[in-house]
């Protein structure tokens, strides 16, 4: 199973968001220089992030994005999904009538587990976590003179 980059700069900009909340709007041009991501293409991913409820956009000079919902109630699971759909490792594990064998297919079973395993890890992490985590590896490579 792979994911795309729209799914690492999706949760990235999700992740910048959480560690500005409280500062009011972010402007994208900010998140886009701080996690290296191409503005026009984290456009798009906060456009998907806003129309599915995770984002709210405020327009003007004073404007930008921000969390709609508090970070420790969205997961990297739900953000992935909304920008890559489900994450079934091969498509007769989401629906088996698209191959023939899938009745009788002792192998689905194995990637049906793989599935749920992986999706299970990505429900269980919300955003708050992984901005903490980012925020505990950046301290460990602060250096102090």
């Amino acid at each position: 199973m792979k994911l795309s980059m729209r799914s690492d700069y999706g949760a990235r900009a999700m992740i910048d968001l959480a560690r500005h909340l409280g500062e009011g709007p972010v402007q994208s041009a900010d998140i886009a220089t701080r996690q290296s991501i191409p503005e026009a293409y984290l456009e798009q991913l906060l456009t998907t992030l806003r129309k599915a409820g995770l984002v709210r956009s405020t327009r003007g000079p004073h404007g930008g994005h921000e969390l709609a919902r508090p970070p420790s109630q969205i997961t990297l699971g739900e953000v992935i999904s909304i920008l890559e759909g489900p994450l079934a490792a091969l498509d007769c594990v989401e629906d088996a009538d698209s191959c023939q064998a899938a009745s009788t297919c002792g192998m689905r079973d194995v990637w049906l587990e793989v599935s749920q395993a992986t999706q299970r890890i990505l429900d269980g992490l919300t955003i708050d976590d992984l901005a903490l985590r980012q925020k505990a590896r950046e301290a460990r490579e602060m250096y102090y003179i």
